[in-house]
């Protein structure tokens, strides 16, 4: 008897789950159960665009050599820019920045960034820039200006779901223009150079809560190519607010260093090396 209890009540709880559980209005089948919503966080997005306020302290050093008319090994004048040419050393503008996840574990990064700065200075000391000699006292124009367009693809050696940590290669293009120009005498020397480097990434992901999400990136290389020389290093940290599954707000630091030196024969014959650090404030899109 209180087996044929036992197996009653099993029916009937049966029956009961049944009828509770989700069923196709057509034809009575239980549907089934519904898939849980996947996270939204950095690590599952599979798409983003970036649009930030980036406030960098600038530092530049540069030294043009001449060329022509003096004998070989014949040094420019090295000149800190933004001292001795007064251009500015904090900058107030935006930056640009896209990224593709193809499956899972691999993703594309697009940024740019430029900078261009000109300045009107008296020069306390007479500089030979390029071909040109500009005296002390002199009354010069002086513009620099900085262009960074770089691919980053990364493949996650390691994903959970909150952790993502990734490696790969990067692909940056760099153009770097400095130019100078005395209006009264009509003195003027402008030398621009445009190169394509490899870099070596990582990128970091950590998501810290629901709402709260950390990332970290690098990218580096240094190179020496016919006569050319010249280092890059990308350096970014952020933390972000997500606001709701689509919008995130986030404060992030990114510095960013450049070292570019060439011989005689190449198209900056000199040196340039620039440095931006700073902090930034963004909104960012993702899906």
């Amino acid at each position: 008897m209180r087996i044929w209890l036992a197996v009653a009540v099993v029916v009937l709880a049966t029956q009961s789950g049944l009828a509770c559980a989700d069923v196709d209005k057509l034809s009575g089948a239980p549907l089934p159960p519904e898939k849980t919503p996947e996270r939204s966080s950095p690590i599952h997005d599979h798409f983003y665009i970036l649009g930030a306020f980036y406030s960098p302290a600038v530092s530049t050093g540069v030294r043009i050599d001449p060329t022509t008319g003096v004998p070989p090994g014949t040094l420019g004048t090295p000149v800190n820019a933004e001292r001795d040419l007064g251009l500015p050393a904090r900058l107030h503008q935006g930056r640009v920045e896209f990224m593709f996840r193809m499956r899972e574990r691999n993703k594309l990064r697009v940024e740019y960034y430029e900078a261009d700065r000109s300045a009107n200075q008296t020069l306390a000391n007479t500089i030979v820039f390029g071909d040109q000699t500009f005296l002390a006292g002199e009354m010069v124009q002086t513009s620099i200006n900085w262009r960074t367009f770089g691919l980053t693809y990364s493949y996650s050696l390691y994903r959970s779901d909150r952790f993502e940590v990734g490696t790969g290669l990067g692909l940056f293009a760099l153009q770097a223009e400095a130019m100078g120009e005395v209006p009264v005498t009509g003195q003027e020397t402008d030398k621009s150079a445009a190169e394509a480097v490899p870099t070596l990434a990582l990128d970091l992901t950590w998501c810290i809560s629901r709402r709260f999400d950390a990332t970290a990136r690098a990218n580096y290389v240094k190179v020496a190519i016919s006569g050319f020389n010249g280092s890059f290093t990308d350096l970014h940290g952020d933390l972000q607010y997500r606001w709701n599954p689509y919008f995130s707000l986030g404060l992030g630091f990114t510095s960013m260093r450049i070292s570019l030196s060439g011989d005689s024969g190449s198209s900056i014959p000199g040196v340039i090396s620039m440095s931006f650090k700073g902090p930034e404030g963004f909104v960012r899109f993702s899906y």
